[in-house]
């Protein structure tokens, strides 16, 4: 058994489930949700948990996106557009949430051995393979260039990027986090961020060196696969691969130690999203 498979392989897994409750709410609760996680999790208060979340039309902005020289403008042309937006408190630049984008995260407990940073985003790769075992072999790991928010674990078939995935690691927690680009366009995804960018950069030299977005290199996966998925159907498959890795796999919610921990750090992403727009206002 691989890294990978072992951290996916868990006695108990906890699936939190807001893939429709979170297209009433706002895009920050899901990140102080899992800061809350991370600390209950990494605390050995909780075992380790699915995540499912999914936001109405949000952009989350990275903290190097805040630099941007004409920020406004690029915020003034989402808003215009029907976009709400955040700054996440993690690294990584700019990405589309909408109906069609179904995020998942992984939180596990770090325990004495530590979860080096790779093993994390192998696990998640390991995950979207065992989801779609036909495409294995096809799902390729490695940074697309001309995509929105770029790294070296952007997942895509055939040069085309339909998932990106993150970390964030707090109190002995890890996040692995995904977004999974599942229906509707990738490419008009991409141009709504390639536009944002003109406007909030124009031709401004920056220290940061920001994307140059190609709308060809991203797709969803029901575009990929030529099939009408949903995120429903998605997520039915993550339930099935983590159902076959555990004795135990139910669904949950917060509890009542780790209601308090979401109200703290919810607030505290808040406070950080308040205090970087008001320097703009």
């Amino acid at each position: 058994m691989n890294g990978s498979d072992k951290l996916l392989s868990q006695q108990e897994w906890r699936v939190i489930d807001q893939s429709v409750v979170g297209l009433h709410v706002n895009a920050l609760q899901s990140f102080g949700m899992d800061d809350a996680l991370c600390a209950s999790v990494g605390a050995g208060l909780a075992p380790a948990t699915l995540r499912s979340w999914v936001h109405s039309k949000t952009v989350v902005l990275g903290i190097q996106d805040t630099k941007l020289p004409f920020l406004q403008d690029g915020l003034d042309y989402l808003k215009k557009e029907g976009y709400q937006y955040i700054v996440r408190n993690s690294g990584g630049l700019a990405v589309v949430l909408d109906e069609g984008v179904l995020n998942l995260s992984l939180i596990f407990q770090e325990g004495d051995k530590g979860i080096d940073i790779n093993r994390g985003y192998d696990t998640m790769l390991a995950l979207i393979e065992e989801m779609f075992p036909e495409e294995k072999g096809k799902i390729e790991a490695r940074e697309i260039v001309g995509s929105y928010c770029p790294g070296s674990y952007d997942l895509s078939i055939g040069g085309k990027k339909f998932a990106g995935i993150s970390q964030r690691r707090l109190k002995h927690g890890v996040a692995v986090q995904i977004y999974l680009c599942v229906s509707g366009s990738g490419s008009e995804r991409a141009e709504l961020i390639k536009n944002f960018y003109t406007l909030a950069k124009k031709d401004i030299e920056t220290k940061f060196s920001y994307p140059q977005i190609d709308r060809n290199v991203m797709a969803s996966l029901s575009e990929l696969l030529q099939e009408d998925l949903t995120i429903a159907d998605v997520m039915l498959l993550a339930l099935k691969v983590l159902h076959g890795k555990t004795k135990k796999l139910y669904s949950g919610t917060l509890t009542a130690e780790e209601l308090p921990l979401f109200e703290s750090y919810y607030e505290r992403v808040v406070e950080r999203n308040d205090k970087v727009f008001e320097s703009l206002r």
